[in-house]
């Protein structure tokens, strides 16, 4: 099995964070009580290239907190851990503190 994936062109491999399922006063929240999926960028692709043969880069880097969209991207599972691949056009944003 392969230890390390690297996307293609303009692909973005993203593990998932995972909302709380419960409160610090340990209340269990719903599943559907967090409405914002989002994500860590784990590996980026060098960019698509352009007519001129130009390569245009990926919007996000390595390391990013974003916000996925609710359906799409394709599961990935290495080393029994859960990956999900997008493209950089499909991530709706990057989050930050």
């Amino acid at each position: 099995m392969a230890k390390r994936l690297l996307p293609t062109f303009n692909r973005v491999l993203v593990e998932k964070i995972l909302p709380p399922s419960k409160t610090t006063a340990g209340i269990f929240l719903p599943e559907k009580s967090s409405k914002l999926s989002s994500g860590k960028v784990v590996a980026v692709g060098p960019g698509l290239r352009d007519k001129a043969g130009n390569t245009i880069p990926v919007a996000v880097k390595e390391g990013d907190t974003v916000l996925l969209p609710e359906y799409g991207g394709t599961q990935v599972k290495l080393d029994d851990k859960e990956y999900h691949l997008y493209r950089d056009e499909d991530i709706l944003g990057t989050l930050h503190d």
